[in-house]
């Protein structure tokens, strides 16, 4: 399908990361239509994207694509309530964990036109990773329409639905720890004497060879980290990793449905 119009049912922080990076990439939709129980925050979304409609909640829901872009807490709440203005040849895009294709199929009466997607902060500029997974009742120009959506945002790979709950772990929520530590090494740059500019530049090229050094040694992890000889914070990470590793893994037994 050819996406002339999206929806957005949810107005918040995911809705702004997929309209910033459209915009961005100067690769805004037709027509936008978004709605929040909060007219505030709608509001707030439309000041930022001029040329987005707010409409109520059929509204939204009555586009080629719309996606469920509202916390999992309340997608019991508002999943049914779309089910009679979701058009017949429409896609419905969850944009949340835990909840499977066949479970909000079944929450829809039966709407079966679903695909899932892990979305990731860095859509926002264009360089997201976005995990997807799709129905089983979306052609393969369905999928293709989804994916050319996402394709400004950054990348979008089909996984296995079974392993979106890892990936909503790791490559999104991951950032929510990865960035207090870039950002300190970042400013601990500039208190130097770097620009910050300069800062980033070099940050990011360190991760890039990180990763690179992970995949590509041949070495195991304690030989990838033995490359550094000078290792003045090995204390202190050992005990981030022993605190944060145990939390992670309950959250993500938590998502798995």
């Amino acid at each position: 399908m050819s996406a002339k119009s999206v929806g957005f049912v949810g107005a918040g922080r995911v809705a702004g990361i997929f309209l910033g990076g459209w915009s961005r990439g100067d690769r805004m939709p037709e027509k936008v239509v978004v709605f929040d129980a909060n007219p505030e925050v709608s509001e707030k979304l439309r000041a930022a994207h001029p040329g987005l409609q707010v409409g109520n909640l059929s509204e939204a829901a009555a586009q080629d694509v719309v996606f469920l872009a509202v916390h999992p807490p309340v997608i019991g709440e508002v999943v049914p309530l779309l089910a009679p203005h979701l058009r017949p040849g429409a896609v419905l895009v969850s944009l949340a964990p835990k909840f499977t294709v066949g479970r909000l199929s079944a929450m829809l009466g039966g709407f079966a036109r679903i695909a899932r997607v892990i979305p990731n902060a860095a859509s926002a500029v264009g360089k997201g990773y976005n995990p997807a997974a799709f129905g089983e009742a979306l052609s393969e120009q369905d999928c293709c329409g989804v994916c050319s959506l996402l394709e400004p945002l950054g990348e979008c790979v089909e996984v296995p639905e079974a392993q979106l709950e890892t990936y909503a772990v790791v490559t999104a929520m991951g950032l929510t720890f990865m960035w207090p530590q870039l950002e300190m090494l970042v400013s601990l740059a500039e208190s130097a004497g770097l620009s910050r500019d300069a800062a980033l530049v070099g940050v990011g090229k360190m991760l890039v060879g990180a990763v690179a050094t992970m995949r590509d040694s041949g070495l195991p992890p304690a030989g990838v980290m033995d490359l550094v000889p000078v290792r003045p914070l090995a204390e202190e990470v050992g005990a981030f990793v022993g605190v944060a590793r145990p939390k992670l893994e309950g959250l993500l037994a938590k998502l798995h449905p």
